[in-house]
């Protein structure tokens, strides 16, 4: 049973400023210039990639032409070839180089700077900053205390309030190692003259009650306090700089909110009780959905076929088609999840199971499948899409197993598929390496959307799912499915999707949780889910059509 990713770690003013701004019209191709920091012979000299990457997949809803640089290599006057620039400073006190520094200075083009290294701009009066600006920069504050068993959580500047609505950011402490997971550094500024610059969005200390900018703008320049990319959830500050986005390239984009539904891991064994109850529902309330189909059943271990081995191709399941094809006369649409949704005999996580193991990666050594390539990859696409053709069936999108491929699995997708309908995660090398500590090791991120992205780094169409999924806690039954993840997370993830101003409310439902052995509320929660959602105001569309 597939396993929910409960969150994937690692504002707009009009000011009068000689830091002028431009309004790009959402016909016209902007051309974007991505800065990140890249120090030489470090563990963390790919981190500021990731983070590109990151930026340029959102920069993929936009009509945007995005380029990809390390600051060092910046050259005087580039960015008088962009309509907008940003840099993103991850790694702190990296040399800036003086041609970037003056050209921010001056440039009339729009700038988005985040968190570290901005003093090396306000702090030389050479490029007279505050003058300009109307800003300051004084400090950087992070943790007040290094963390302890008596102290475990420290406060710092943890939560972003953006449309009323209170974003924490992720921090834990592990006191067994003393490791901290969280990003909890920010860039302090001021407005010193409000004529030329605003504050618009505020982070403050919870258990102090400070506050301090979060996003000020000064005409053509922004700054982001810290880096929203990093730590990344549903409820995050990363909704504000998505949704900031529209004003930095100045889309006009009208508020627009749709929902939508998908039915997972749909493969031989669903029963056609589970599927027809879900398609009858949500045909009775005018709801299309779409159906993440596994079109080629594998258990090679017999681990839920009393130790025999079981493959079922898509023409002896009688009943997922007789599924499907019910689904389809009532709003349903079909994805492909998967050729087989698992890898080979070997478990590749769980049992080898369809829908329980990853196809496109090796999970239990966090790398690439021995056999990777795009070749091998677009040949089991093209296995996967002959079992739906020859049975009738035509998917309109991809989806990962487990949101995860490796690099070059996900270039064989886009001259398959036009679309994909997931989450996804992104590496700093074609065949990465995650499992070295050595200078210059490979990084990956996970991220999802809370909006279509039209191209990613990987050339792939992104639809979003940015809600994630009801699970229940029934380890007693299988080992493998021990979390809980209720309607009400998922719709409070909703609350939030609605900062976004054309943000989607989209989630997907595994049909076996109306099994009755399993012992669950699944489907008066899926209706809850589904009722809750539309009292929010969102609209219901259609995966396939949603533009």
């Amino acid at each position: 049973m597939k396993r929910f990713l409960l969150a994937w770690v690692l504002a707009i003013g009009l000011v009068t400023s000689p830091w002028s701004s431009t309004a790009f019209a959402q016909s016209t191709t902007a051309k974007v210039l991505v800065l990140y920091d890249a120090p030489p012979n470090d563990p963390y000299t790919k981190l500021g990639f990731a983070y590109a990457i990151m930026l340029r997949n959102l920069l993929g809803h936009f009509n945007s032409d995005v380029t990809l640089a390390p600051v060092s290599s910046y050259t005087a006057g580039s960015v008088e070839n962009y309509q907008a620039a940003f840099y993103l400073g991850s790694y702190y006190d990296n040399p800036i180089p003086s041609a970037f520094l003056a050209d921010v200075a001056k440039t009339s083009k729009t700038v988005v700077w985040f968190k570290y290294n901005l003093w090396q701009l306000a702090w030389d009066a050479s490029y007279g900053f505050t003058a300009r600006s109307g800003l300051t920069f004084s400090s950087l504050r992070g943790l007040s205390a290094a963390p302890s068993s008596s102290n475990p959580a420290p406060d710092f500047f943890d939560t972003v309030t953006y449309k009323n609505m209170s974003m924490v950011k992720y921090y834990a402490y592990n006191a067994s190692t003393g490791v901290v997971s969280a990003d909890p550094d920010i860039g302090v500024t001021a407005v010193a003259d409000s004529t030329k610059a605003s504050a618009l969005v505020t982070i403050k200390d919870s258990k102090t009650g400070e506050q301090a900018p979060y996003v000020v703008r000064a005409g053509n320049f922004w700054y982001f306090a810290d880096l929203p990319l990093s730590y990344i959830g549903p409820r995050d500050r990363y909704l504000v700089l998505c949704d900031l986005l529209h004003d930095i390239l100045g889309t006009n984009q009208p508020v627009l909110h749709r929902a939508l539904v998908r039915l997972e891991d749909v493969n031989a064994l669903t029963t056609t009780s589970s599927m027809n109850t879900l398609t009858d529902y949500l045909y009775s309330v005018h709801i299309p959905f779409s159906i993440a189909t596994i079109p080629l059943y594998e258990d090679p271990l017999g681990a839920y076929n009393g130790g025999v081995a079981l493959t079922i191709h898509l023409n002896q399941a009688t009943g997922l088609k007789q599924s499907l094809n019910y689904a389809l006369a009532r709003g349903g649409k079909i994805v492909m999840h998967g050729y087989t949704h698992q890898y080979d005999s070997t478990p590749n996580i769980d049992n080898a199971v369809s829908g329980n193991d990853y196809e496109f990666w090796l999970a239990t050594q966090n790398r690439p499948v021995d056999e990777d390539s795009q070749q091998w990859a677009s040949n089991r696409l093209s296995a996967g899409l002959q079992e739906f053709s020859s049975n009738g069936y035509t998917p309109f999108a991809w989806e990962a197993p487990h949101y995860q491929s490796s690099p070059l699995a996900m270039k064989a997708v886009p001259p398959l598929f036009k679309n994909t309908y997931q989450r996804a995660v992104y590496y700093t090398s074609d065949t990465p390496d995650l499992n070295s500590g050595a200078p210059n090791h490979d990084y990956s991120v996970g991220q999802f959307f809370p909006y279509i992205i039209n191209s990613d780094y990987y050339g792939q169409r992104i639809i979003p799912e940015n809600l994630g999924n009801i699970e229940y806690n029934i380890c007693s039954i299988d080992p493998f499915s021990c979390l809980t993840y209720t309607w009400n997370d998922l719709y409070t993830n909703a609350q939030y999707a609605l900062v976004v101003r054309d943000g989607f409310a989209s989630f997907f439902f595994h049909p076996f949780w109306l099994e009755p052995d399993l012992k669950t509320p699944g489907l008066q929660d899926f209706k809850s889910l589904v009722q809750g959602i539309s009292a929010l105001g969102y609209t219901w569309v259609a995966a396939d059509t949603a533009q």
